[in-house]
């Protein structure tokens, strides 16, 4: 799965990749834009957007400890092409301020 991921955000600049929260996590400008975790896609969204994304068959809000983690979800990697979940991952994070 890390695989996958590394090769969608290719060599985009400003794109670290660090283990984080027991996955791989991957900063955009320093702010996490996606992740693998348990081989599942983590990406983070504007919150605003997040009911709509989970609309979709396969994704579902993250959560941790029973909580949900606002502004994150998780795509199940078989369900979708990710290549558009990682570029929405990307233009959130770019959207933020850079770290």
């Amino acid at each position: 799965m890390a695989a996958r991921v590394r090769d969608l955000v290719g060599d985009l600049p400003g794109m670290v990749e660090k283990k984080m929260f027991g996955g791989l996590a991957f900063l955009f400008q320093g702010n996490m834009s996606v992740g693998v975790h348990a081989d599942e896609l983590i990406v983070r969204l504007d919150p605003d957007s997040i009911a709509a994304a989970v609309q979709e068959s396969g994704v579902r809000p993250f959560e941790v400890g029973g909580r949900s983690m606002k502004g994150w979800i998780l795509v199940d990697p078989e369900a979708h092409d990710l290549g558009p979940w990682v570029d929405k991952g990307v233009d959130y994070a770019g959207s933020l301020p850079p770290k």
